[in-house]
C-alpha cells in the first residue's frame, strides 16, 4: 500500500496555485481496487507566503482491514519559490502489516539528510546515497507539487524526483486532454534506484491517469487517479 501511495504519491495534496495569501484545503480520497473499497486518504495541506505545509494519513479499510491492517502518517513542510517546491522536514510512520517504520528527513541546500530511518536494516549492494539526491522532494511533498489545484490550462505540468530515505523515484504529469469541463493527464511513477534487484527486475514504471475537473471556486482540482493493477482496476476517487 505504501508503494501505491507513492505511485499515486504515496500520498494527495491540493492547494492553491498563488501564495500571496494562505490557502487551506482538506481532502478525503476512497481507494477502490476492483469494485472493493481499500483504504481512505485524508490530507490537509497549507501555503502561503512563506511556504507551504501538508499532513497526510492513510488507512485500510472494507475487506482489506480484516486480512492486513495498514496505515501511513506523514508531515512535510518547507518553501516555496519559482513555481517549486523545496522541502525543509519530512516525517513518516507506516504498517504494511509486515513491517513497522519510521522515517524523518531534512534538507540542507536542496540535499535530504536522513535523521531516522527505522528499522535501520542491513546494508545492501543496491544501497543508495541521500547526499547524491540533490533536487529530490519526499514523496508527501511531490504528491503535494503534482496533484496540486490549479488554474484552468494549467493541468498536467509537473515532473518531481523523490527520495523516501531508501529509494529514488520520479513522478511526473503530461498529455493534456479536455472533454467536456474535464480535464485528464497520462501521469507516471517510475521506480530510479535503491530498490532491490527482483523489484526493478519486474517492473520499473507505472502509469496512470489523473483526472481534473472544476471546484467551486473555479479552480482545478483532482477528482480522480486511476491505474491497471494485476487486481484489476485501482482508483483513488474523491469524496
Amino acid at each position: 500500500m505504501k508503494s501505491f501511495l507513492a505511485a499515486f504519491v504515496t500520498c494527495l495534496c491540493l492547494t492553491a496555485p498563488a501564495l500571496a495569501q494562505k490557502a487551506t484545503e482538506t481532502a478525503t480520497f476512497d481507494f477502490v481496487v476492483a469494485g472493493l473499497t481499500a483504504g481512505t486518504l485524508t490530507v490537509a495541506g497549507t501555503v502561503d507566503g512563506k511556504g507551504y505545509a501538508v499532513q497526510g494519513k492513510l488507512g485500510s479499510s472494507g475487506l482489506v482491514s480484516f486480512v492486513k491492517k495498514i496505515s501511513y502518517q506523514g508531515t512535510a513542510s518547507g518553501a516555496y519559490r519559482d513555481d517549486r517546491f523545496r522541502p525543509a522536514s519530512y516525517r513518516e510512520k507506516a504498517d504494511t502489516g509486515d513491517r513497522q517504520s519510521e522515517v524523518v528527513m531534512s534538507f540542507s541546500r536542496g540535499v535530504p539528510v536522513v535523521e531516522t530511518y527505522k528499522p535501520p536494516g542491513k546494508p545492501r549492494p543496491h544501497d543508495i546515497s541521500a547526499a547524491d539526491q540533490a533536487g529530490a522532494v519526499d514523496p508527501l511533498t511531490a504528491a503535494f507539487a503534482v496533484l496540486k489545484s490549479v488554474e484552468p490550462g494549467q493541468e498536467c505540468n509537473a515532473s518531481y524526483a523523490m527520495f523516501d530515505g531508501r529509494r529514488a523515484s520520479k513522478i511526473s504529469l503530461s498529455g493534456r486532454k479536455v472533454k467536456g469541463d474535464r480535464v485528464t493527464c497520462a501521469g507516471e511513477y517510475r521506480r530510479v534506484a535503491g530498490f532491490p534487484p527482483h523489484e526493478m527486475a519486474k517492473r520499473t514504471r507505472f502509469p496512470f491517469t489523473l483526472t481534473y475537473a472544476p471546484g467551486e471556486d473555479g479552480r482545478m482540482r483532482v477528482v480522480e487517479v486511476a491505474t491497471e493493477t494485476t487486481f484489476g482496476k485501482a482508483k483513488m476517487i474523491r469524496r
